[in-house]
């Protein structure tokens, strides 16, 4: 099987939860089901449940009317064809990927900036970023490299 015709068969379901995990906030944390929710009720003044969306996400649930798609393609910023054409999907997922890409392009530019630095100047360095990072709430660096290699 080709990875195109793997694309065509992803289910709404796999659509859906990879604009959850892919888009994400200022703060590169995943959108709950909650704050989708309420988003789209407040900006868009569509009525659409967590719970629903939960359904949605894990295939539980898998014709929503097309306002209610409409409404998640408007919060995630892709297309409403993103749910139903392959090749929008396909298109919409490589530009979602090259985003993700250039969201890291920052911690690169960190990186190339701290090169030939002193270990000491270093170490300041990675105190001060593991003091932000705690600070805005996100987990430390060793606990998001576990997390990645348990997946």
């Amino acid at each position: 099987m080709t990875a195109e015709s793997e694309q065509s068969q992803r289910t709404l379901a796999e659509k859906l939860d990879h604009l959850f995990r892919t888009v994400r906030k200022a703060n590169q944390r995943e959108y709950s089901n909650e704050e989708v929710s309420t988003a789209i009720a407040r900006d868009q003044n569509v009525s659409l449940s967590a719970s629903y969306l939960w359904y949605l996400r894990t295939g539980q649930r898998d014709n929503p009317t097309f306002k209610h798609l409409n409404a998640l393609a408007k919060f995630f910023g892709v297309p409403p064809a993103y749910f139903f054409d392959d090749a929008t999907t396909e298109q919409v997922e490589a530009e979602l990927a090259l985003l993700t890409a250039m969201r890291d392009a920052g911690v690169r530019d960190v990186a190339l900036r701290a090169s030939g630095l002193s270990a000491r100047s270093l170490d300041t360095i990675t105190d001060m970023i593991s003091r932000v990072r705690e600070l805005e709430g996100l987990s430390s660096y060793e606990e998001q490299r576990l997390h990645r290699e348990s997946q």
